[in-house]
């Protein structure tokens, strides 16, 4: 087979009119083969070295090479550990631009650098494809309306019996009408999908027989993982628009920090044995060793043109191709990481500022990471949504009962100003409780510690600032007494959500109770640990997520884009008060010590809405503030297992329960006994 220079773009191997060409970045690399396999993937048939060298990318043309092959690649040059050169041709590499692998990646013990026996018979292969652009379907929806449900594709249908089980688990399965319905029935507006790119095992689970279940191990980012989209970027494609056609929008969790092949000790299976020194940052007087600041091994060099180029194409083909509205960004800090540290004017954040098939989605990042200056809450763009995990440990030790935290709530309740005002609306505030990382709702209100011991690590990992406690006994049980003080709990923590300025982020579950049986971090857990219990959901907190949810979005006094000021107005009241057990908090003493009740009045237009909340273990009777025409009318009541308000002229909050008041135009006495007395 004869093969000619190609060209140097694009990058991986595309399919054109009468074959292939195929281009792989390497700045040390001393020559690069193109692999073909049979349809099984079992016999290499062909090794081709690419002819052509256009500064650091390799490249050549393969006529009549057609959609469906099978490839690898084989890298040449030193072996140098010590030097931070991993060359070895006996380790076939993935493309890491492309678009489809022919099976999930298994780790094996011959992509380890120490093994000297050929991988090429064990590790996942490219397949050649040419995956048509998704119909242009976006929803658009407005941040302010937004509100989000964390989700894995696998986990989310696994165990949903009105899906076939064919499909279950897939994106297929997903975008079965049953799996919509419920989405549409909840009240969300946004599916954030945990990542679905191709990843690998860690080498630790391969030896506990375990997988990673969530997916933050990426191998091939512009691959969906083939046990969740079996059809390949067609599958992605339509379950996309499917759900867009139901009006909801879908994110995708990205990772590009680090890569699956970890530390110096890990697997050789891309782009470590490809050009390891410039996409993946090493220390520079020892380029052995790798940073780690996202506590996996490595990290990427973001701020190389390599790796940027690398995660550009991999956003674009998930929005060209998969059609997806949005992305969340794993550890990104980390992606705005150069040499000397964090840099809010990194290189990766001006390319997507300017790249016109992604700057106008949703783009979300969770701001830290595990290296030096890691925590850069409020440093991301303007247009950029930002996890708020000050808002989940506030909310939880308000709860919980911790004293001194009705002030750090009130922050939260309105918004974050303190981490987000003179940044971006208070919308990109994406606040939540739980996520998949750490407890579910109903385990936080029902272990004080983390039970991990599934995960074979003697219950070391997880964290254990959980902020977490279990209404008496610690995990399952069947006191009648305990259990309604847990369900108890969980609505009010919904409410302190639903109800907060910013966008709402509801974790898979939230919604039916479900448990990991105390595993706060169940990475591993791709059984039914993790799998969405639908059989054994509360309808009970169903129906209250959905009361609350559809009441959230009636009024804007919730969702305003404006930051809280506390200023009276001359022509109306201030657009929040603070109520506390005695009246309005306005001494700075008031908000001192052990309180566990606050009000909050928001006030946008004509929208007048309290949010009161007792985490006390005694009920609460309060004044609200009175306008001439008005009257206050409880929308929601947590105290009810479905939210129902019970009837009442007074405005009471029940022990440990949340209440939402809506002021309403006060209707005219009844005029008893007129009609008589005329007569």
């Amino acid at each position: 087979m004869i093969v000619t220079a190609g060209a140097p773009e694009p990058l991986g191997l595309r399919l054109g009119e009468g074959g292939a060409n195929i281009a792989v970045f390497s700045e040390t690399a001393e020559r690069i083969d193109l692999c073909l396999f049979d349809a099984a993937g079992a016999r290499e048939i062909a090794r081709l070295t690419l002819p052509g060298r256009t500064g650091p990318v390799f490249h050549g043309f393969v006529p009549g090479l057609q959609a469906g092959a099978l490839y690898g690649l084989r890298a040449y040059g030193p072996y140098a550990p010590e030097r931070g050169l991993y060359f070895n041709p006996r380790k076939l590499l993935l493309d890491p631009f492309a678009l489809e692998l022919d099976a999930p990646a298994r780790l094996h013990a011959s992509f380890f650098p120490d093994s000297p026996e050929d991988s090429a018979a064990f590790a996942p292969k490219a397949k050649a494809c040419a995956p048509q652009p998704a119909p242009a379907r976006r929803n658009g929806i407005p941040w302010r309306d937004t509100i989000i449900y964390e989700a894995h594709v696998r986990g989310f249908t696994k165990l949903l019996q009105d899906v076939p089980e064919k499909l279950r688990g897939t994106f297929a399965g997903l975008a079965h009408p049953a799996a919509i319905a419920h989405l549409q029935k909840l009240g969300v507006t946004a599916l954030e999908l945990l990542p679905c790119a191709a990843g690998l095992d860690e080498r630790h689970l391969h030896e506990l027989g375990l997988s990673n279940y969530w997916g933050y191990n990426p191998v091939a980012p512009l691959a969906p993982d083939p046990r969740l989209a079996p059809g390949g970027w067609a599958e992605v494609r339509e379950a996309v628009a499917a759900l867009q056609a139901a009006g909801l929008e879908v994110l995708i969790d990205v990772v590009f920090n680090h890569s699956a092949e970890g530390d110096g000790h890990g697997p050789l299976i891309s782009l470590r044995g490809l050009d390891n020194p410039a996409y993946y940052r090493l220390y520079r007087q020892n380029p052995a060793a790798y940073i780690n600041d996202a506590g996996c091994g490595n990290i990427l060099r973001a701020d190389h043109p390599a790796v940027i180029r690398l995660t550009m194409d991999a956003l674009r083909a998930w929005a060209i191709y998969g059609g997806v509205d949005g992305f969340r960004f794993d550890l990104m800090t980390t992606l705005g990481r150069r040499a000397d540290g964090f840099d809010p004017h990194a290189p990766l954040f001006a390319a997507l500022a300017q790249d016109p098939a992604l700057r106008g989605l949703k783009l979300i990042a969770e701001p830290w990471d595990l290296g030096p200056g890691g925590y850069q809450i409020g440093a991301f763009p303007a247009n950029w949504g930002e996890w708020n995990d000050r808002y989940r440990d506030a909310a939880r030790k308000f709860w919980r009962g911790d004293s001194g935290m009705i002030g750090d709530l009130a922050t939260r309740l309105a918004g974050s100003a303190d981490l987000f005002a003179g940044k971006k609306p208070p919308s990109r505030s994406i606040n939540f409780v739980t996520a998949h990382d750490g407890f579910t709702l109903a385990d936080l209100v029902s272990y004080a510690h983390k039970h991990n011991e599934a995960n074979g690590e003697a219950n070391r990992d997880g964290t254990d600032a959980n902020y977490s406690w279990n209404n008496g006994i610690e995990g399952e049980t069947a006191d009648a007494t305990i259990l309604a003080a847990r369900r108890r709990d969980q609505r009010a923590l919904l409410a302190t959500l639903i109800f907060s300025r910013g966008t709402p982020m509801l974790s898979m579950g939230a919604e039916f109770g479900q448990s990991q049986r105390g595993n706060n971090n169940a990475y591993a857990q791709d059984n039914e640990i993790s799998w969405l219990d639908w059989a054994g959901g509360d309808p009970r907190l169903l129906a209250f997520a959905m009361r609350a949810l559809a009441l959230r979005r009636a009024i804007p006094a919730f969702t305003d884009e404006h930051f809280l000021t506390g200023a009276a107005r001359d022509d109306g009241p201030a657009d929040v008060e603070w109520w506390g057990v005695d009246g309005p908090l306005r001494a700075s003493e008031q908000w001192q010590g052990a309180r566990h009740f606050l009000g909050a009045v928001f006030t946008v237009g004509d929208s007048r809405a309290a949010l009161l909340l007792n985490a006390g273990s005694a009920p609460v009777a309060r004044a609200l503030p009175h306008r001439a025409g008005k009257r206050w009318r409880l929308a929601l009541d947590s105290q009810t297992e479905d939210g129902a308000p019970i009837p009442t002229s007074r405005i009471v909050v029940a022990a440990r329960s949340a209440a939402v008041f809506v002021e309403d135009v006060a209707r005219p006495p009844r005029k008893t006994g007129a009609k008589r007395a005329r007569s």
